[in-house]
C-alpha cells in the first residue's frame, strides 16, 4: 500500500509540475488573461500571417522514411510562405539530410526530395542545423555538411524552443 501511494504521489507531483510549467503557454495560446490582452494576442496571431514574427516554428526532422523527412519540411516551407520565422533541426536519420553528398529519394506528386525542400528553406534564410550528437555518432565530420548548415548548440536551441511564441513540430 505504501508503495502505490508513493507512486501515485510522484505521478501527481509530475502532473502538477507539467501543468505549472505549461500554464503560461496555455494562457497565451488559449485566451487567458483579460480582454485587452486577449485582443492583443488575437491581433498578433492574425499579424503572424502577414508580419511573420509574432509566432515562429521550430521543426525537428528525425525520420528515416521519405515521407517522415519530407512532410515536416513541406509544412516548414508553408510556414515560411505565410511569413513565419522557421528554424530546422536535423536529428537521427534526419541528420543525413545535412550531408552534402546525401541523395534523398524524391516523392510524388511534385517529384522533389526532402533535400530540395531543405534547400528552399535555406534560400529563405531559415536556420538549418544538424543535431550536436549526430556527427560524433557517424563517420562524417563538419566538412561533410552542406554549406550553410550548422551544428546546433544545445543551449541556444533550448532557448529558442522555450520562446513564448514558438510552436514545435517534430517528425
Amino acid at each position: 500500500m505504501k508503495r502505490s501511494f508513493s507512486t501515485f504521489f510522484h505521478i501527481l507531483t509530475a502532473a502538477l509540475m507539467a501543468l505549472a510549467v505549461s500554464f503560461p503557454a496555455l494562457a497565451d495560446h488559449h485566451g487567458g488573461g483579460n480582454q485587452g490582452e486577449r485582443g492583443e494576442r488575437q491581433q498578433a496571431r492574425q499579424g503572424a500571417m502577414g508580419a511573420g514574427r509574432e509566432h515562429r516554428l521550430f521543426v525537428t526532422v528525425t525520420g528515416s522514411a521519405t515521407q517522415d523527412r519530407a512532410m515536416p519540411l513541406v509544412l516548414a516551407n508553408q510556414a515560411v510562405d505565410q511569413g513565419l520565422e522557421v528554424r530546422v533541426l536535423l536529428c537521427g536519420d534526419g541528420g543525413y539530410l545535412a550531408l552534402a553528398n546525401y541523395e534523398a529519394e524524391t516523392f510524388p506528386p511534385r517529384d522533389v526530395s526532402a533535400k530540395d525542400l531543405l534547400g528552399r528553406l535555406m534560400n529563405h534564410d531559415v536556420t538549418v542545423e544538424v543535431c550536436a550528437i549526430f556527427l560524433p555518432g557517424t563517420e562524417y565530420g563538419e566538412e561533410d555538411l552542406t554549406e550553410g548548415i550548422g551544428i546546433a548548440q544545445p543551449g541556444e536551441v533550448a532557448a529558442y524552443m522555450m520562446g513564448p511564441r514558438t510552436r514545435i513540430f517534430s517528425n
